[in-house]
């Protein structure tokens, strides 16, 4: 058993352990730091909230005229590059 940082857990883990991709013993390890670290846990909802309501959120179409604009745009611009 290891202590787990801070840190480490954001960085490392958080995605896979709501993912359900991790071994049992790391998740052990993750679930043992979230018992005694309340930055952690609230980070830990405001994530999967995010996530949550990013998924529901779903694709939206462009209308039809911002998308000739940036397509002109972006023709503008490669072509200053030539």
């Amino acid at each position: 058993m290891r202590k787990l940082m801070c840190k480490e857990f954001i960085m490392e883990f958080l995605s896979d352990y709501l993912d359900g991709t991790l071994t049992g013993d790391v998740v052990a390890d993750l679930e043992r730091h979230l018992r005694g670290c309340e930055p952690c846990v609230a980070y830990l909802k405001t994530y999967k909230k995010t996530r949550e309501l990013t998924g529901r959120a779903g694709r939206v179409e462009m209308p039809p005229e911002m998308r000739a604009r940036l397509r002109e745009f972006l023709r503008a611009q490669l072509s200053k590059g030539k």
